[in-house]
């Protein structure tokens, strides 16, 4: 099959001059024999008639070639212009003195074993600066457990994070480096406006070859995987290979739209499917990150379900047309906004949800504390709320938490007071002799 393959790419190369000319004398050829179609009348259909000689520059064999090869050439065009806008902004991300490292198989541990230290590189991935001051966006399973972790630009000039912070749940990590002038950062584009068949290049450092960049499409969106907790991956057949991780997914404008991520193997290598994680959802993180040294996320403390047909069917609802509230926790945010089990949630601060999956993205991403317009529909009635934010680890409201910690001081200082006042009342025992 390589060789049939070999042989047709040697074909199109060497004789495409060859078979456009061809083409074009098989086409006048055509226009001018007894079964062409013509709205003139035949005046003699017995009589043959003879066909006229070609002329050599009727059709310039040149122009229907670069008719050809127009489409191909302009896409080229396009991955160059992408490649040389994104690349200066692509790190590789050495990490130093990592405890746990991937490997297979796993190596026997002993006695005598010795431990990395920081001067040990343990592990090798890829970043992209955003902006200009220095903020590097990179997987978490790069840096995990790093005891220092050293990036090199696209100049090959190296910089040691001054700070390094991770989540394991999305596999997002953020890093800050920093020098005396400006950084090249490169544009972040809307992951939300992919679709399934946009043209994207990965670029990253696999096998430690520095600046390598790969083509392919967009073959799937919103894809669960296991390793990642939380958020929903694309999906490309660009090539994304050990190194890899952790580098840009770029569209045609050279915009970031992804990180990439995983790889779905079933030998250890690269076979067509690989995951990135969207930009919106990982500059949210790295942000978090950023700016909180921890990821917060928000919640409305209810037990969401997805409207399934079988689900649809068994509470008397429209199957995919919003998520359905089954649990209401008692006193959270969900319960004193008013919600109710079975309602459906079928818009969250005005974007439109179908899923679980992605109502909580939504959710996740607003601040905790603020208040949010929910449109619900509660047995045939559309209904709007409003809720205010909590956090995963306690669904309640904040105010409610904040008022009850107030009274528990109040009564604490009402205790000390009193004792104090027991105190000075009670008489002084006379020393004894």
């Amino acid at each position: 099959m390589t060789r049939r393959f070999l042989s047709v790419i040697h074909l199109s190369k060497s004789n495409t001059l060859a078979l456009a000319f061809g083409a074009v004398c098989c086409l006048i050829s055509l226009g001018n024999s007894p079964s062409a179609i013509s709205d003139e009348p035949d005046a003699s259909p017995t009589k043959p008639v003879a066909a006229e000689p070609v002329q050599a520059d009727a059709v310039p064999a040149e122009e229907i070639v670069a008719e050809v090869q127009a489409g191909p050439r302009a896409l080229s065009r396009a991955f160059r212009a992408a490649a040389r806008k994104a690349t200066p902004s692509v790190v590789t991300v050495f990490s130093y003195g990592q405890e746990k490292i991937n490997t297979f198989p796993a190596p026997v541990e002993t006695e005598d074993t010795k431990k990395p230290d920081e001067k040990t590189m343990t592990g090798i991935g890829s970043g992209v600066i955003v902006g200009n001051e220095g903020l590097v966006i990179t997987n978490n399973h790069v840096i995990s457990g790093a005891k220092r972790v050293v990036v090199q630009l696209s100049d090959e000039s190296e910089i040691e994070a001054s700070v390094v912070r991770g989540d394991p749940d999305s596999d997002v990590a953020m890093l800050r480096i920093q020098r005396d002038t400006p950084f090249t950062g490169a544009d972040v584009g809307n992951s939300d406006d992919l679709e399934v068949g946009d043209w994207v290049l990965a670029i990253g450092s696999p096998f430690r070859l520095e600046a390598t960049v790969s083509a392919g499409i967009i073959s799937a969106k919103n894809r669960p995987i296991e390793r990642i907790r939380r958020g929903r991956m694309l999906q490309t057949d660009a090539a994304i290979n050990p190194g890899n991780s952790g580098g840009p997914l770029i569209d045609l404008d050279g915009n970031v739209i992804g990180i990439s991520t995983a790889i779905a193997t079933r030998n250890g290598g690269y076979q067509g499917i690989g995951f990135a994680i969207p930009i919106n959802h990982a500059k949210w993180i790295a942000d978090e990150l950023d700016q909180h040294e921890k990821v917060r996320r928000a919640a409305i403390g209810a037990t969401l379900l997805e409207l399934k047909p079988k689900y649809a069917k068994m509470f008397k609802k429209k199957a995919f047309q919003g998520v359905l509230i089954y649990q209401v926790i008692e006193d959270s945010v969900a319960d004193v906004a008013g919600f109710k089990q079975l309602d459906v949630i079928v818009e969250f601060a005005g974007e439109r949800v179908k899923s679980p999956e992605t109502l909580q993205e939504v959710i996740e991403r607003k601040p905790v504390g603020s208040m949010q317009a929910v449109k619900i529909d509660r047995n045939g009635d559309e209904l709007t709320l409003q809720v205010e934010l909590a956090t995963v680890d306690d669904p309640t409201p904040r105010k409610a938490t904040e008022e009850a910690m107030a009274a528990e001081t109040r009564e604490d200082d009402a205790k000390e007071v009193k004792q104090d006042a027991q105190t000075e009342a009670k008489p002084e025992k006379a020393d004894s002799e």
